[in-house]
């Protein structure tokens, strides 16, 4: 399957923090840029948002680190959906670095929201029906290993 490429971009400079690696706070911005990358996918573009006045809001996001990203590495994002209803989205995104390599991942619940009344509302039929063929195109019958993780110290008996 041809994955859903939502963002391509590099490792900048200031995103480099003391231990001489992508910091972690910029893996949580790429995703960010990447979580935009797929709502335009969707049709929730500024003059969409600025006309209907809908937008979308992060809920919850559950960040794996898997591997260093360093200065200048090209870096692309592919998202998955996971599930989705009338107003939600539950997406997987992978974050790659060179040659293939698999750096980190962010499982993320996406709400759909009216921003005349500053609540969620299901998504318009013109932005659904684009969602419902995005989760056709870009689903998988087995989660990635990072979804529905729990964080937490196991105690030993």
């Amino acid at each position: 399957m041809t994955p859903l490429v939502v963002l391509k971009d590099h490792v900048r400079k200031e995103w480099i923090d003391y231990n001489g690696h992508m910091n972690d706070a910029d893996y949580v911005r790429a995703f960010s840029w990447a979580v935009d990358g797929f709502m335009r996918e969707m049709g929730v573009t500024d003059a969409f948002r600025e006309k209907e006045r809908y937008t979308m809001f992060t809920l919850e996001n559950h960040v794996c680190y898997l591997a260093e990203m360093n200065f200048e590495e090209s870096l692309e994002v592919h998202a998955t959906v996971l599930d989705y209803d009338a107003k939600r989205v539950h997406l997987f995104l992978e974050l790659y670095g060179k040659e293939g390599k698999r750096a980190a991942t962010s499982e993320q619940m996406l709400m759909g929201m009216d921003q005349e009344s500053g609540r969620p509302g299901p998504f318009p039929d013109e932005v659904f029906s684009k969602l419902q063929s995005l989760a056709d195109k870009f689903s998988v019958e087995t989660k990635p290993k990072e979804a529905g993780r729990v964080i937490g110290i196991k105690k030993k008996k």
